[in-house]
């Protein structure tokens, strides 16, 4: 029976970590902690429970269904459970997360110098995408060019950036402002939504696996215990850099005040710390945290179609980078006001099935507990996503609970889990 090395798991563990931070992970952070001041930590709790704490949970419950997103949410029944399976890859792939590495990893990284036109954003698009496609194309050396070469990178060039965070005093730490005044805790988990590491996690499982897989185990046992260790170690890794930016936005306001975002904050203070030699290292660790995910997405995207589809991968790869290299150049802005709208509605059902597939042996029927819960989860989703997006609802949608913390979706979601479990219990 083969096993793996010790570097071997290691490196499983440095590649899901690398999979997971991308440009997002590193721009919400310090915006959320200049906005949440005083109340920084109570905010952090609140994002860190959505992006670090439900990827990892992610990944363990794939872990034991093959990395299948569709055999996780069976009981949902084939086509609501094809449906899902489908708009998790798509969001996180060509429509969203993947575009987006490579528009946010130009606007922080190079835009200083070369220009905010379109054509310069086309020119670099073209460059990032191609080196996407060629590791992609590859993916069962995946483990030994992200696990063994490019994540190490991208750790050595974050943790520079932890440590900088914490060696420069905070200064100045203000008062809180808009919601974080008075509920941090669910602004900062609704926050934890935009990094996408949960929906990430639904796509990456595929990819850890196969990475498990390319190294000869093919013990479910061990599989699933290899998974396990990876995402753990991913999940400490995660904290670490997230308490390190929160930390880094919550001494930013001398040197960035009121800033717009946290690509300003990042700017700002790399400026402040490395002098000019900061503005190239901000740029190669963006490239770097970017290139790795949209690398990771391209491979568990082009796998996932592969298996549905039976199309050749490489062919797939070569699509997938299409869509994404013309989406990308809609701009950051676009990408932004349309992804987090659905962002809104797809969550609350993708954390109900992740959170219940760990309690299937307790149900008589599982589909039937599952498929209302989630069900309910996602028209609450729905009325969140309409709601960001700027839709007037009516009145009593607007005064149902948690509704301005945009959490709508938790208590029904949990009353009917309720009901459905009695009903489950008493009917047999």
């Amino acid at each position: 029976m083969t096993s793996l090395r010790t570097r071997d798991i290691i490196a499983l563990g440095f590649m899901t970590f690398a999979l997971f931070i991308g440009a997002g992970n590193i721009i919400f952070p310090p915006i959320v902690a200049q906005q949440a001041g005083e109340h920084v930590w109570l905010a952090a709790l609140g994002f860190l429970i959505t992006a670090v704490g439900l990827p990892v949970i992610t990944i363990m419950a794939l872990s034991r269904v093959e990395g299948s997103i569709q055999n996780l949410s069976s009981p949902l029944g084939k086509i609501a459970s094809l449906i899902l399976t489908i708009v998790c890859y798509l969001a996180v792939g060509p429509l969203f997360a993947t575009p987006r590495t490579a528009t946010v990893s130009y606007e922080i990284g190079f835009s200083s110098y070369f220009g905010t036109a379109s054509s310069s954003l086309l020119i670099y698009s073209a460059i990032y995408f191609a080196i996407v496609t060629v590791v992609s194309l590859y993916p069962n050396k995946l483990l030994d060019t992200v696990g063994h070469f490019l994540a190490p990178l991208k750790i050595i060039s974050l943790a520079v950036l932890g440590i900088a965070a914490f060696a420069i005093p905070a200064g100045f730490i203000p008062p809180a402002i808009n919601n974080y005044v008075t509920a941090p805790v669910s602004e900062g988990f609704v926050n934890g939504y935009l990094t996408m590491d949960t929906l990430g996690a639904l796509v990456f499982g595929i990819v850890i696996i196969h990475a498990i897989h390319s190294r000869g185990v093919t013990d479910k046992k061990l599989v699933t215990k290899y998974a396990v260790i990876a995402s753990l170690i991913s999940g400490v890794g995660l904290t670490l850099v997230y308490l390190s930016l929160f930390k880094l936005g919550l001494g930013s306001h001398e040197v960035a005040p009121n800033a717009a975002n946290g690509a300003v904050i990042l700017h700002a203070y790399v400026q402040h710390a490395f002098g000019d030699a900061g503005s190239l290292f901000l740029t190669g660790m963006i490239f770097l945290a970017c290139m790795v995910t949209a690398i990771g997405l391209t491979c568990a995207c082009a796998e996932y179609f592969s298996e549905l589809t039976k199309a050749p991968y490489k062919i797939l790869v070569f699509i997938l980078v299409g869509f994404s290299f013309i989406i990308s150049n809609l701009g950051l802005t676009k990408l932004i006001a349309v992804s987090v709208p659905v962002l809104s509605a797809i969550y609350p059902p993708a954390i109900v099935v992740i959170l219940l597939s760990f309690f299937w042996k307790f149900f008589n029927k599982p589909a039937y507990v599952v498929a209302p819960v989630t069900a309910i989860a996602f028209l609450f989703g729905i009325l969140d996503g309409l709601k960001v997006a700027g839709f007037n609802l009516p009145e009593i949608i607007q005064h149902l609970p948690l509704n301005a913390q945009n959490l709508a979706w938790l208590i029904p979601s949990t009353v009917v889990l309720i009901i459905a479990i009695v009903i489950d219990k008493v009917k047999k």
